[in-house]
């Protein structure tokens, strides 16, 4: 016989417990923060690439004022360490400044 879930059934209402959870948690609300702001300066990286090279970017780490851009391909990569100076100085314009952009290729999982 099976208990019942505790769980609420409404999986808006799971999420976002476990979104207040998280922000509750001094840790886990640094490490989401990190994440948001990595990912708002991956959209401004993809605005600035072909479209057929900006869906495959992922976003990286940021460390120390060096965020972490992840190409799918030693070409992408190639052409991404071309546009550092330009992404640098549109992440400043967008008030996301960071002194580097480092390119790291995928490796497949």
């Amino acid at each position: 016989m099976s208990t019942p879930s505790r769980l609420p059934a409404d999986p808006a209402r799971r999420s976002k417990r476990l979104l207040e959870a998280i922000e509750e948690a001094p840790t886990l609300a640094r490490l989401a923060a990190m994440a948001r702001e990595s990912e708002a300066r991956l959209h401004v990286a993809r605005g600035l690439v072909p479209p057929a090279l900006g869906g495959g970017l992922k976003a990286g780490g940021l460390e120390e004022g060096v965020w972490t851009l992840l190409a799918p391909s030693n070409a992408a990569a190639a052409k991404l360490r071309q546009l550092a100076p330009e992404l640098v100085a549109a992440l400043e314009r967008a008030g996301l400044a960071v002194q580097n952009v480092r390119i790291k290729v995928l490796r497949p999982a």
